[in-house]
């Protein structure tokens, strides 16, 4: 296993992808500086407590589809990390989260309004970044932050109309988190100069990879008796948020399952009922169905990269399928 989290890296490749991060860092780290140490101060908070760093990884992949030295690449990769770090301030607030990659949330150490204009302050640093690069990237950030935002409102809304609740689900998983995943992947290919239709194959990998992703990450927070999502197990639970497992639960007509699905309807404040929650969850048909509908769409994700030619970097993506659904294992 490669130190990115992709098995069978070749070396080469693997190389030339730890000298990028390591510029993707140190332009991270750089371009959060400012005059104001409060604001420096919270916004290295959560750059600097790490985090797979997915998005980046895949702009530097995906650029090896053109010239992978052209200027804007780097700056594109930090894009795609600081609009993903803007936004994890204010999902934060929203969520009334106490814990995030590890430690404690910005919410919680300085508060609501100071965590809100942490992930403002980000956005405009991210725009200095776009401004360099070109209009093109500008437009594509534009593109991609709206389906963010409206991502983020239809969660808060929820489904309308009668919308089925799971299918609701999953179009917001795409917004929030696979749109910026699929915007990462194109800023490789487009600011590299990569054909058209490595382009448009790399975006919709991105998008299918990113919701992957996200499904892996609710299986994980009922599965999981660690922090490896960077959140404590059960987070979902303790804020009421519906997920994959949740809902596929609250599908269920078995009578058995009422109490459970009651429990489910509203935020478990209780500690003990949260454990007992989460136990019943571990051993329930809902959590096997939600990992083969995981595997479902990392299929699909791979089924995408069908036209890219066979070389180093096609495998790279093919092994960063199989990461994403191994960690909900």
């Amino acid at each position: 296993m490669s130190k990115f989290g992709i098995p069978g890296l070749a070396p080469e490749l693997e190389a030339e992808l730890k000298e990028g991060m390591a510029k993707v860092e140190s332009l991270l780290l750089s371009h959060i500086q400012g005059d104001y140490p409060l604001v420096e101060e919270t916004s290295r908070h959560l750059v600097a407590a790490g985090g797979k760093r997915l998005r980046p990884l895949l702009t530097l992949l995906a650029s090896h589809y053109g010239d992978k030295n052209k200027f804007g690449i780097v700056e594109s990769a930090v894009v795609c990390e600081l609009t993903h770090v803007a936004t994890l301030y204010h999902d934060d607030v929203m969520d009334e989260a106490k814990l995030r990659r590890g430690v404690e949330s910005a919410n919680s150490r300085w508060g609501n309004t100071v965590a809100i204009l942490t992930g403002d302050y980000l956005f405009a640093k991210v725009s200095a970044l776009l401004a360099d690069i070109g209009p093109e990237a500008v437009r594509l950030q534009a593109s991609t932050f709206e389906r963010l935002v409206i991502g983020q409102i239809m969660e808060t809304q929820g489904p309308q109309n009668g919308e089925d609740a799971l299918d609701h689900y999953l179009q917001v998983v795409a917004d929030k988190t696979g749109s910026l995943i699929a915007a990462s992947a194109r800023f490789g290919a487009m600011v590299s100069g990569a054909p058209a239709d490595i382009k448009e194959t790399l975006t919709v990998f991105g998008e299918k990879v990113g919701i992957a992703f996200q499904l892996a990450d609710d299986v994980i927070d009922i599965a999981s008796e660690s922090h490896q999502s960077g959140k404590t197990p059960g987070t979902d639970l303790r804020e009421g948020v519906p997920t994959l497992v949740t809902l596929n639960v609250m599908k269920s007509t078995r009578a058995e399952d009422r109490e459970l699905i009651k429990l489910l309807k509203a935020p478990i404040k209780d500690e003990k009922v949260v454990a007992q929650v989460l136990t019943t969850l571990r051993g329930h048909s809902a959590l096997d169905e939600s990992r083969g509908q995981l595997q479902n769409i990392a299929r699909d994700a791979r089924a995408a990269l069908g036209p890219l030619p066979v070389n180093d970097v096609t495998g790279a993506l093919f092994s960063l399928c199989d990461a994403i659904v191994d960690r909900s294992a």
